[in-house]
């Protein structure tokens, strides 16, 4: 565990990934453009002492990986969120077969989760059928705004994704992270949009949706929404680097967070390899509101220690050190969370 001043945090890094973007993995343009942008996001958003050159941030490996996220990066265990993007990189650009093999090799401290697509009908219920078995999964990540044939995107409340949702229940992952952020190009902006979480975590009470990247630049978009939907979580992909270029802006996401959602619904992810978790741990750690923004209440260090990895462990029944055991509860509660301020009581 990393510990600080006295005090000790269990570390989940939530959206962690090994991708293979190296030129004879791109299928066409699209492929350069997209790891061009998440290159451009690194660069842009991370210490001068952070970054990585071009050639090294296309591929990293297990062995760096493990190196990155367990030897220098504090974490305790990382869940696997793999992209597909088949239509732009010649075996996908998440590496299934390498990142499942790595999780067998190290069980206590690596989650897989895996990927499916409603366009593919039938079939892709067959398949995710087989992959539930496989890898034994808890949870799946979507990328809505992923190309398919000459389609550029799908909604989580389409009548085929319902299927695949209805299949998930069944099946028993429970879990269902979304990219709902920042565009990447050459993805539509448009097909990230936050509005169909909505939807879909009304109809499915009982699973867990947890939107990657808290719907940036639609914050206020998602903070709606995940008020009144105890079903619906927030990942901090994306969001976390800008504690370095923007700690003000960084600060008032946290601090609309915490105020619509609170702490318990607030997952730290590093997004491994646009970023590595290091760094940002000991940010976080040390982070803090500034004082004159006063709308904002002061980040406690148990609200910190909920986020860093607590939440995560909870929900995917990580086994965490006693002292540091949440008490048990249902993590889809069956009504929105009470306000706190008069402001914000119902009408």
């Amino acid at each position: 565990m990393y510990q600080k001043d006295g005090e000790s945090y269990f570390i989940v890094d939530a959206h962690v990934a090994l991708w293979d973007a190296r030129p004879e993995n791109q299928r066409n343009i699209h492929g350069k453009q997209f790891i061009d942008c998440f290159y451009d996001y690194h660069a842009n958003l991370s210490p001068v002492s952070e970054k990585w050159p071009y050639e090294e941030y296309l591929y990293q490996g297990g062995e760096r990986f493990i190196k990155d996220i367990f030897t220098d990066g504090y974490v305790d265990h990382a869940i696997f969120q793999p992209a597909h993007l088949g239509e732009f990189y010649n075996t996908g650009f998440g590496q299934t077969e390498e990142a499942f093999a790595l999780t067998q090799a190290n069980p206590g401290r690596l989650t897989y989760n895996h990927n499916f697509d409603p366009r593919n009908g039938e079939a892709g219920l067959d398949q995710l059928r087989a992959d539930a078995e496989r890898f034994n999964l808890k949870g799946v990540k979507l990328y809505t705004a992923e190309w398919h044939g000459d389609s550029r995107g799908y909604k989580l409340n389409d009548p085929w994704t319902y299927r695949y949702f209805e299949l998930c229940r069944e099946l028993g992952i429970r879990n269902i992270h979304v990219h709902k952020g920042p565009t990447i190009r050459p993805l539509d902006r448009d097909a990230f949009d936050v509005a169909d979480v909505d939807h879909a975590a009304t109809d499915f009470t009982d699973l867990n949706f947890i939107v990657e990247h808290v719907g940036l630049p639609r914050l206020e978009d998602f903070c709606w929404i995940a008020t009144q939907e105890p079903n619906v979580h927030g990942g901090l992909a994306v969001a976390m680097p800008f504690i370095h270029t923007r700690p003000r802006y960084f600060a008032q996401i946290m601090g609309e967070l915490l105020y619509w959602i609170g702490e318990d619904r607030i997952q730290f992810s590093s997004d491994y390899a646009i970023w590595t978790p290091r760094w940002l741990i000991e940010a976080f750690v040390d982070f803090q509101i500034p004082e004159d923004m006063t709308e904002y209440a002061p980040i406690t260090i148990e609200q910190k220690r909920k986020i860093l990895g607590l939440n995560a462990a909870k929900m995917y029944d990580i086994p965490v050190p006693v002292e540091l055991q949440l008490p048990n509860a249902d993590e889809t509660a069956t009504g929105p969370r009470q306000p706190e301020r008069a402001d914000l009581a119902p009408v």
